[in-house]
């Protein structure tokens, strides 16, 4: 049974070996790689040469590695030089990621602003830093997958899926961004021939929580049953963290969400076999 949970599910800071070992130890064949996710932190050949190691001696695949918007390397940026850093920011996630063998890095990208001027100049920078990464990326073998946020940066998300290849850009699902925002998965529905990479974690359906699953209001057999439908053929992703979970230790919440990986597993095989045995 093949399994990935987030490395990050303690803290996306420091030494990520104890809970490299620890994913592990539980049962997980895969990890998605969110450390440092929202910064400037480049990561050096020396970091990466550590954690392909760790990753090689606890038997773990690299699934796919979250991307950096930057705070101030941002490559939607309306400063020329705030973009170019953004771009080389990501880029070094691109280069990293195909070097752990992923095929798939995950990037936010902001909702378009509401001032005509704005943008105007702000869709030329996002467009100016997709290009150049796009030749990157198609050169490191490796796809972009934009999340859904909200409702605002899903129209851009569409918009900008409508001019570039899903030979570069593909589509990332969040289970908890959708339950406070779209419950019903009408914009996973719209987009799923493009799914290629999910982030499943649940919540109450107003704030994002990142709880494990089955323990909020996502419609879990609902999105296994759009999911079943989608060109996703991956293995089943959590990016939940310990801070919302009532837990007596790491081991303990590692144990149960490898547990609601299985069962979501089962329901998306379930409800694929339906599919297969109505064609």
């Amino acid at each position: 049974m093949t399994l990935s949970i987030t490395a990050d599910y303690l803290t996306s800071e420091g030494c990520p070996e104890p809970y490299l070992r620890r994913i592990a130890d539980a049962g997980f064949s895969h990890v998605h790689w969110a450390y440092h996710f929202n910064t400037d932190f480049i990561y050096s050949r020396y970091e990466v040469d550590r954690i392909e190691a760790w990753l090689k001696e606890y038997g773990l695949a690299l699934l796919d590695l979250h991307a950096s918007c930057g705070v101030e390397k941002k490559y939607c940026s309306l400063r020329e030089y705030e973009r170019l850093a953004g771009v080389a920011l990501v880029k070094n996630r691109i280069e990293m990621a195909a070097r752990l063998n992923s095929g798939v890095v995950i990037l936010h990208v902001p909702g378009e602003p509401s001032e005509e001027a704005e943008r105007i100049l702000f869709g030329i920078q996002v467009r100016k830093s997709l290009d150049a990464l796009q030749v990157y990326a198609g050169i490191q073998g490796v796809k972009i997958a934009l999340e859904n946020l909200n409702k605002s940066n899903f129209l851009h998300i569409q918009k900008l899926f409508s001019e570039y290849s899903p030979d570069f850009l593909g589509f990332c699902y969040d289970s908890g961004h959708g339950n406070i925002y779209d419950k019903a998965f009408t914009d996973l529905e719209a987009v799923k021939d493009r799914l290629i990479s999910i982030h499943l974690h649940d919540n109450d359906g107003l704030s994002d929580q990142h709880k494990p699953l089955f323990t909020g209001t996502v419609d879990w057999k609902g999105l296994a049953a759009v999911m079943a439908r989608s060109v996703y053929d991956r293995c089943v992703s959590m990016e939940i963290m310990t801070a919302n979970a009532e837990f007596d230790s790491e081991e303990a919440f590692l144990e149960d969400a490898y547990q609601d990986g299985l069962r979501f597993t089962e329901m998306l095989a379930s409800e694929r076999n339906k599919i297969a045995r109505n064609v």
